[in-house]
């Protein structure tokens, strides 16, 4: 008689190797090649940019140069309302996407990330309204917050098992599925501003592509960070804000 299966989440303790301090990367040829493998396979950035940016939810496991690596990019951007005109449906849908499906995600791939052999690595994808949050944009930039804390704590309870959480906060990345020209017209009149200044309002007066993010998250899977957890990098031209 065949067992049932199991619904319950497995247990990352028990999956991990029993290691009480993070002995730190094992030694391997530091090549470009060897940090763009996912699937075996070698990718170009603009590539990894269309897995990393292009899709609502994402893991990547690398066997290679990355080892073994999770990527949460589930996101929706709702349409701009004010708090009083913000439905709980809507702002629970945000919540369910933006949230609870990361959670989920980190829930069922922290045992897998622990037997890593080369450490597991965590990277989230969140915003720059977790910092400097915008009108019209609650349940979204809420939502973002959330998730900043949930990756925070991830640091903190799987540092033990080797795996690293980092966090990338994103603005304006407009070459994506997130966007359509309604969506940004809306937003850059909320600022006051034309479609072309939204698009490169930061310091820098550059517009920010999924290639650029996609080039931050590589390079924090790489050997470049493997001693960096719980820490958030702006990718958004700089945002007075914020500096």
């Amino acid at each position: 008689m065949s067992a049932k299966p199991s619904d319950a989440t497995p247990d990352i303790k028990a999956a991990a190797p029993a290691r009480h301090r993070y002995p730190g990367p094992p030694p391997f040829e530091d090549t470009a090649g060897d940090r763009l493998v996912f699937h075996g396979r070698t990718l170009e950035i603009a590539s990894v940019a269309q897995r990393v940016i292009a899709s609502r939810l994402i893991v990547l496991f690398g066997k290679s140069g990355l080892g073994k690596t999770s990527l949460l990019n589930a996101g929706v951007f709702p349409p701009s309302a004010r708090i009083e005109e913000l439905s709980r449906d809507a702002w629970r849908r945000v919540m369910a996407v933006n949230v609870d499906a990361n959670l989920s995600l980190l829930r069922v791939t922290g045992h897998l990330l622990a037997r890593s052999p080369r450490h597991g690595r965590v990277v989230v994808n969140a915003s720059k309204n977790v910092h400097a949050p915008g009108p019209g944009a609650a349940a979204y930039s809420a939502s973002k917050a959330a998730l900043t804390q949930l990756a925070r704590v991830a640091a903190l309870e799987w540092a033990a098992h080797g795996i690293r959480v980092n966090i990338v906060h994103p603005n304006a990345v407009f070459d994506t599925g997130v966007w359509d020209p309604s969506a940004i017209e809306a937003r850059a009149a909320a600022y006051g501003l034309s479609v072309e200044e939204y698009r490169t309002n930061n310091l820098l007066g550059v517009e920010i592509t999924s290639r650029d993010v996609a080039a931050v998250i590589v390079a924090l899977c790489s050997p470049a960070f493997s001693k960096t957890t719980g820490a958030q990098v702006p990718i958004d031209g700089g945002n007075e804000r914020i500096v």
